[in-house]
């Protein structure tokens, strides 16, 4: 059986906190679906709330610190990754937008992510689409399609069972894309092909024509 790395990311501020609760749902279910396709994981969590100071000294030092470096270690060198925010003012938090900013812009090129989103109330339920994965985008990421967003009344059971058909359908979308990894001959996720990758130069085009 392959064992897979996955790496969580959860950017809750208080402990505990509903991000952190769905990035656990979302977890134990990718889990369950890695190993329902044959596939092993070992679970990385990475607690934004931890490494505030280490990322605003990052921004203006450019080097990250001892606990911070592992961290972007751990999230560089998965196989999948789980990425929770809260919801403020509309989008992701600040400290979920820095730690993505201090990553190398390839750093997750081609790899496989999950996006979750957290706030009071449903009306931010659209930060996934017009925040979160244009970011995912433009880091090259492949972004499930399916997106996990939890509203205050999504808990109102206790534990979260309204959620439970989206968890799942994103879950099993992800552990997919991971387990598709074997077969991408490099030990990652086989990169989308780029629509400008092959063209022809502009002062040839001119040259055919003269």
């Amino acid at each position: 059986m392959t064992t897979r790395t996955l790496a969580v990311v959860s950017a809750g501020l208080s402990t505990p906190s509903s991000t952190r609760l769905l990035a656990d749902r979302l977890t134990t279910a990718t889990v369950d679906a890695l190993r329902q396709r044959g596939e092993d994981a070992t679970v990385e969590h990475v607690e934004l709330r931890e490494h505030a100071r280490g990322l605003a000294d990052h921004l203006v030092t450019g080097f990250p610190a001892g606990e911070l470096e592992a961290a972007l270690d751990t999230v560089v060198g998965a196989d999948g990754l789980i990425a929770v925010t809260p919801v403020f003012s509309a989008s992701y938090s600040g400290l979920f937008k820095t730690f993505f900013d201090v990553l190398d812009p390839d750093a997750l090129s081609g790899r496989p992510v999950l996006m979750g989103a957290t706030a009071g109330t449903a009306r931010h339920s659209l930060v996934l689409e017009h925040a979160m994965r244009p970011l995912f985008a433009y880091l090259r990421a492949v972004v499930v399609p399916t997106g996990v967003f939890a509203a205050a009344e999504d808990w109102a059971d206790g534990d979260g069972g309204a959620l439970l058909p989206r968890v799942q359908r994103a879950a099993g979308e992800l552990a997919d894309l991971i387990a598709g990894l074997g077969r991408a001959g490099d030990g990652r996720a086989a990169r989308p092909a780029d629509p400008f990758a092959d063209f022809v130069p502009f002062d040839q085009l001119l040259g055919d024509q003269a």
